[in-house]
């Protein structure tokens, strides 16, 4: 069995789990998740424990197994404390603007960029080089950083462009005559 789907996801106090044939959901104070199950995983709700097993001795069990623990624990973590991505802007002239569920960005283009957040994700920009994506999901929180970044990635000579908080971008030295 996977070293990762031997442990326990510990579940406190204040999260509801409803387990049934097909899926998991967990519910928090911040929200519902629900997870699809697969039919060669066991899951068992003992003592304020979620335990996660293989149904046979199978590879695809195996892995299955530590695969849904981890993403159980992430929901437990999500309607609980939540996820959040920082990103920041460098660059003269870049800027971003929270308008409700709408991130406006100005990153050297000859137009605004307006990105439309999904249901589920706050964003907030605390300044104007700075924005905080918020949300129960850990996966859409990612997708939803990652989207944001695409639109202007750090280039390499100068380093401007949008990237994550803690990302180091390796700067390469321009070509010499």
């Amino acid at each position: 069995m996977s070293r990762i789907g031997k442990n326990p996801v510990s579940v406190p106090k204040g999260v509801e789990v409803t387990i049934s044939a097909e899926q998991v959901s967990v519910k928090g104070p911040l929200g519902v998740l629900t997870q699809r199950l697969s039919s060669v995983v066991k899951l068992t709700h003992e003592n304020e424990s979620l335990l996660f097993a293989a149904a046979n001795e199978s590879y695809e069990a195996n892995a299955m197994s530590g695969t849904l623990r981890a993403l159980v624990a992430n929901m437990v973590t999500g309607v609980t404390k939540g996820f959040e991505r920082k990103l920041t802007l460098v660059g003269v002239g870049y800027r971003a603007q929270a308008q409700g569920d709408k991130l406006n960005l100005a990153l050297g283009f000859s137009h605004p960029v307006v990105h439309v957040m999904p249901t589920g994700i706050k964003v907030e920009t605390p300044t104007q080089t700075e924005i905080l994506i918020k949300g129960v999901d850990k996966q859409l929180v990612g997708k939803v950083a990652s989207e944001i970044r695409a639109v202007r990635p750090p280039e390499p000579y100068k380093g401007k462009g949008v990237r994550y908080a803690n990302e180091t971008v390796i700067i390469k030295e321009t070509k010499k005559k």
